[in-house]
């Protein structure tokens, strides 16, 4: 089924931070068909972390998936010297740099252009409710919102003033769902394109299902390939930090913006 902002859908799947891992994105997308979506929304950055990143842009061409513009995308399109991560620390950024230079080089000119037409954000319908895909938040396509130190009534807030039942994000890297009332929420997909600090090879992305104002999310994980897109890191001059990652599930890096709950439960 085609994507088509505004119109009303039942089963969705949804994708956040792709990170170049075309190999989990082709698995992710055959196991959401499998599951009987209608459509893939995804939000955002495609590029970042792993190798190759031209080779996500044949899968995401297919008519039941939909895009919308992460930072990476927004900062290899206009051909910035950062991928506004928003990072503070200079051991985060300094992997930042290195990611975002590879990717930048290794991005086609047409890929280019594709992302800089890529919108901002997406509304459609589920079910009886309206859902708001963005990145990071709708106020700011870079924010960090983490499960232990945002609290219920700033997502209450944050719903209220876009118009939303349900806000998609992603940027984090980790996925959660906050449960709002009013048969609302916010649904944190996650990362596909990387373990999320959690001692597992997997990666994961949401399933949404509602049926009239009765949502019911699930995270699925995906078992891919890793250890080639490892060796193929490593083939590309990649950080061995990266490929630690992959190969254990434990978040080498990007450690310092973690808060510390959720920097707890890591190996590091």
């Amino acid at each position: 089924m085609r994507f088509e902002p505004g119109r009303e859908y039942s089963k969705v799947a949804v994708v956040g931070g792709i990170y170049s891992n075309y190999l989990a994105l082709e698995v992710c997308l055959a196991d959401a068909r499998h599951q009987g979506v209608e459509a893939v929304m995804c939000l955002g950055d495609l590029g970042a972390f792993g190798p190759h990143p031209d080779r996500v842009f044949p899968l995401l061409d297919a008519p039941d998936v939909s895009v919308i513009r992460g930072n990476y995308d927004d900062s290899i399109a206009r051909g910035l010297d950062d991928c506004q991560c928003g990072y503070t620390d200079p051991r985060d950024n300094h992997f930042a740099r290195l990611s975002y230079r590879y990717t930048f080089s290794n991005t086609a000119p047409a890929n280019r252009a594709w992302m800089a037409g890529l919108p901002g954000e997406h509304r459609f319908r589920l079910g009886e409710l309206d859902v708001l895909a963005c990145h990071g938040s709708p106020r700011q396509m870079n924010e960090f919102l983490w499960e232990s130190t945002t609290p219920m009534h700033f997502l209450e807030k944050l719903a209220r003033d876009h118009d939303a039942d349900v806000i998609l994000g992603t940027h984090t890297g980790i996925h959660w769902v906050g449960r709002l009332p009013g048969a609302r929420a916010y649904v944190n997909a996650g990362a596909l394109g990387r373990p999320a600090n959690d001692g597992r090879t997997e990666v994961w992305y949401a399933i949404l299902e509602a049926h009239g104002r009765d949502l019911d999310v699930s995270f699925r994980p995906v078992e891919y390939d890793y250890r080639r897109l490892g060796t193929e890191m490593a083939e590309e001059g990649l950080p061995e930090e990266f490929i630690e990652t992959l190969e254990t599930g434990w978040w080498t890096t990007c450690l310092e913006i973690l808060p510390g709950k959720e920097r707890a439960r890591g190996r590091f």
